[in-house]
């Protein structure tokens, strides 16, 4: 007879208490262990990585470039790995905590980088179809709810690592608006939520050159950790 007991299902509130700063992380970006190795070294920084399934075929190990996902857990600080299937691991039962709630009362930060065109558009129309997009759909925009910031919990995303024409289209720029202008923080709009990283002009792995690259990695992180600095209200 199997006598494992299946995984405790995660809950926020164990960590409320741990004086740390959490960054909910969700990168396709073979810059993954870098930026989070780098956010690691503040030892305030709690980390839990979310990884969409196109963004593990990317992260896949083929090469020293591209480490396999797991050994990213051998970071300190870097506390653990979610994937979509997660959501349902262990199954819910009715009274039990929500894995995308559960990361988004978690969570003081959540970066994406880079947001790709398939998860800009489903987040600027509001659809809700895997673990990222359920926290990001899930997001407290009001300050309300989650409590530890001065205002709102920012969602930081890079926009974005595409093809320059990707980037010129039409469909791009009017969610971007959607995001930058309606959602996006600025001092017109203080009750902003989201920070829109912009793309910079650069080569591409498929030889394309043009705007529409995540700017350099360690620019990413310094806006974070600028957030970390000046946002997170200290215990």
């Amino acid at each position: 007879m199997d006598s494992q007991l299946p995984p405790m299902p995660f809950v926020a509130e164990q960590y409320a208490n741990d004086k740390k700063v959490h960054v909910l992380l969700a990168a396709a970006t073979i810059k993954l262990p870098n930026i989070a190795e780098a956010l690691c070294r503040n030892k305030n920084i709690s980390v839990r990585i979310l990884v969409t399934e196109p963004a593990e075929n990317f992260i896949v190990g083929q090469s020293l470039e591209k480490p396999v996902l797991d050994t990213l857990l051998r970071i300190d600080g870097v506390d653990a790995i979610y994937r979509d299937e997660d959501e349902w691991s262990p199954p819910w039962t009715r009274g039990g905590p929500v894995l995308h709630i559960e990361l988004r009362k978690w969570a003081h930060i959540l970066l994406v980088a880079p947001m790709s065109a398939n998860t800009m558009a489903k987040m600027a129309n509001g659809i809700a179809d895997n673990l990222l997009l359920s926290v990001i759909r899930a997001w407290d925009t009001t300050g309300v709810v989650d409590m530890g910031f001065k205002t709102q919990k920012p969602l930081i995303f890079a926009a974005l690592d595409m093809d320059p024409c990707m980037y010129r289209h039409p469909v791009t720029e009017k969610q971007l608006k959607i995001l930058r202008d309606q959602c996006g923080w600025s001092e017109s709009n203080p009750e902003g939520w989201v920070t829109v990283l912009p793309p910079i002009e650069k080569s591409l792995a498929y030889e394309d050159v043009g705007t529409g690259g995540m700017m350099d990695w360690r620019d990413i992180v310094t806006v974070v950790q600028n957030y970390v600095a000046g946002s997170v209200q200290k215990p």
